[in-house]
């Protein structure tokens, strides 16, 4: 699999390219060290030179701007995306059979990752702080990568589909908040500044 071709076909042709995904054989550490964790690395760099070389103005009031301050944006993105895949990979898994779908923790690693696809791809804006939200409003796209998914991947019956896309976008948005909010009280201490990028 190549990785920038299936991150093209993702976002342009979903719905043959969840077909094509579906004959593959992948499990969720082959996924996360060749599709997640690259993309993930280049958020991460994004990041680093967005809010760290570049930095941002809240209010009027300067925000980031520092190397540590990057590096910490960096790691919190590199590590948020890794986690987040694997811990909403289980859920998904673990919430199939309430939702009449099939249990199987490899596809459902392949409809995290790949629906996640947008995120991944729109963090590459963090590069332009002003340009940041776009990357944020792209990713919403992978909800509807999730939706036409699910039937594919996870055998998922139309009446079930909405129900389970809700419940799995609250898990990955509590994972993410959770996780935001754990990384960010750890790293940024440990670079000597505030969670606003203000020195501690």
């Amino acid at each position: 699999m190549n990785l920038v071709e299936r991150a093209k076909n993702m976002i342009v042709t979903p719905k043959t390219e969840w077909d094509v995904v579906s004959s593959e054989e992948s499990d969720l550490m082959t996924l996360l060290k060749t599709y997640v964790l690259p993309l993930a690395v280049l958020g991460a760099i994004a990041a680093f030179i967005g809010q760290g070389l570049i930095g941002t103005s809240v209010l009027g009031v300067k925000v980031g701007g520092t190397i540590s301050y990057g590096i910490a944006q960096a790691l919190i993105h590199l590590l948020s995306v890794s986690i987040a895949f694997v811990l909403t990979s289980y859920v998904v898994d673990m919430l199939a059979p309430t939702f009449q779908s099939e249990k199987n923790l490899n596809k459902s690693a392949q409809l995290v990752a790949y629906s996640n696809t947008p995120a991944m791809v729109g963090a590459l804006l963090a590069i332009l702080p002003s340009l940041a939200w776009l990357g944020s409003l792209f990713g919403l796209y992978g909800f509807y990568l999730l939706y036409i998914g699910l039937p594919v991947l996870k055998k998922t019956p139309e009446n079930q589909r909405i129900g389970y896309i809700i419940v799995t976008i609250l898990v990955l948005i509590a994972i993410y908040v959770v996780l935001g909010l754990v990384l960010a009280s750890l790293f940024l201490p440990m670079m000597g500044i505030s969670a606003y990028g203000f020195g501690a």
